[in-house]
């Protein structure tokens, strides 16, 4: 069979993994054994599914340090975000595994005598899982321990750019109880994808990446069948700044929203709306603090940004970069790519980057770079900030920066986004919420949160008559 490689992104002639490039018909096998063993797990009442899942998490915090240093090894991510990765997951098992012993459905009074109304929530059998390889580790929890609590199969088919990741993950699993047949993994690209939506015993798939790739998993698994798709996409988040902000508190949220995990975050500040008063302030001190960060090897403590993820990202950002330049914008600090960092050679690095004079109309203000680049806009107003953040595709995450509560509070309800800060940047949601976006960020659907569930679960609805006689619902039985 064909392998592939993963490699370090820091290190490209570091090989983490080699595995088989999955076919079609390796995808088959895996959803027939997700199937076969789905039936016995769903026979289980859910607080037993949930104390799994809670297993497993024990099994994470025993594993954090090793599996922490694997996604700074193949994510590229400083070795502070791997550890934050792995505790996300552990939170996640902590969160789904309490739903287990909560509501799963509602109780209403029926209109007849005698007669009880209620709903549940049923397993669809297997669900198809397309995973990142931004957050190889988080994002398969996210989507992984809910199915799981619904009762369901999973086949995961991990990113091929991080593939060991969602490897350990799984073995995690499998290590903490859950059966190995109930979690089967697929590997490869393009082929393993587009089987997994459109297997006719898959009955929900869960897609996080790129919107044209997410528009085809969603059209191809449609139109073999009905089926959940729930999908995650893109974002182009921005973080607005009025003139009353703590500049101290803007500079130090910009600086981890732009360049944390080297920009490649769905929520990453992507735009820094700033008002004309403070722009020039706010500049200076910005690009002073980026003048600073060192790039280096993730693993190391003194490191701060770390690799993009392949080398022919680096080449599409710089040339985002050098096309907003052509444009009209300026870079104030950063725009290169780097291939000389001392002790990774040939890493695929990105100088982080801050564009001034950006436009709205600007590409780079409109499309999604996915790398350490920040476009700063300036506007008049917060109508004017909110109207940029809005001119956009996508709406996944923004954030206001204000001391005055009337203007946050305008922002927050006129932001057309799935989540929305104040004074905090546009990236670190929190387990408990749902995660999600508007627009062509997503198709509705939410991870995390008590509403995570939901894209793998169908509602039942139950009536029990026990009146002993024939009652016609929504037939008018009563008398003048």
């Amino acid at each position: 069979m064909p392998t592939f490689r993963s490699t370090n992104p820091a290190r490209p002639a570091e090989v983490v993994t080699e595995l088989p490039m999955h076919t079609a018909a390796d995808v088959d096998t895996a959803v027939q054994r997700a199937a076969d063993a789905q039936r016995a797990w769903a026979d289980r009442p859910i607080p037993e599914r949930a104390e799994a899942v809670a297993a497993v998490g024990a099994v994470l915090v025993a594993r954090k340090a090793e599996l922490a240093d694997l996604v700074s090894r193949e994510a590229g991510k400083i070795r502070v975000e791997g550890g934050g990765e792995v505790q996300e997951a552990i939170d996640m098992a902590a969160f789904v595994a309490g739903q287990g012993r909560s509501s799963m459905g509602e109780v209403v009074p029926s209109e007849m005598h005698s007669k009880l109304a209620w709903t549940t929530r049923i397993p669809v059998g297997v669900v198809g899982m397309i995973t990142p390889w931004n957050f190889p580790v988080a994002i398969p929890s996210w989507k992984i321990f809910p199915a799981l609590l619904a009762g369901n199969g999973v086949v995961m088919k991990p990113s091929e750019l991080a593939p060991a990741c969602g490897v350990a993950f799984v073995d995690a699993c499998i290590e903490a109880g859950i059966p190995a047949e109930l979690l089967q993994v697929v590997h490869g690209g393009a082929e393993p994808a587009a089987a997994l939506a459109v297997h006719p015993g898959v009955g929900a798939v869960s897609f996080t990446g790129s919107v044209g790739t997410g528009r085809k998993v969603a059209a191809s698994a449609m139109a073999v069948g009905p089926k959940l798709v729930s999908l995650e996409l893109g974002g182009k988040n921005a973080m607005v700044v009025l003139d009353d902000a703590d500049l101290d508190l803007v500079v130090d949220g910009a600086l981890f929203g732009a360049f944390g995990s080297a920009g490649q975050r769905c929520t990453s500040t992507s735009r820094l709306i700033l008002q004309r008063g403070i722009s020039a302030a706010v500049i200076e001190r910005l690009v002073e603090r980026v003048r600073a960060l060192r790039l280096g090897d993730p693993l190391h403590a003194t490191t701060d940004v770390g690799p993009v993820i392949t080398a022919d990202s680096a080449g599409r950002i710089v040339a985002m970069v050098e096309a907003a330049v052509g444009e009209g914008a300026t870079a104030a600090i950063g725009g290169r790519r780097r291939d000389d960092v001392e002790g990774c050679e040939g890493g695929s690095f990105v100088e982080p980057t801050v564009l001034i004079g950006v436009k709205p109309a600007h590409t780079v203000a409109r499309e999604e770079v996915f790398g350490p680049v920040l476009s700063v806009i300036e506007v008049d107003d917060l109508d004017e900030a909110v109207a940029v953040v809005n001119s956009v595709e996508f709406g996944l995450s923004a954030a206001v920066y204000t001391r005055d509560i009337n203007a946050a509070l305008r922002g927050v309800h006129a932001i057309d986004t799935g989540i929305t800060y104040v004074n905090a940047p546009t990236i670190g949601a929190e387990i408990p919420l749902p995660f999600g976006g508007t627009k062509h960020t997503g198709n509705g659907f939410r991870e995390a949160g008590s509403r995570g569930i939901e894209q793998f679960s169908q509602v039942k609805t139950i009536y029990i008559d026990y009146s002993g006689r024939l009652q016609r619902a929504q037939i008018d039985n009563r008398e003048d």
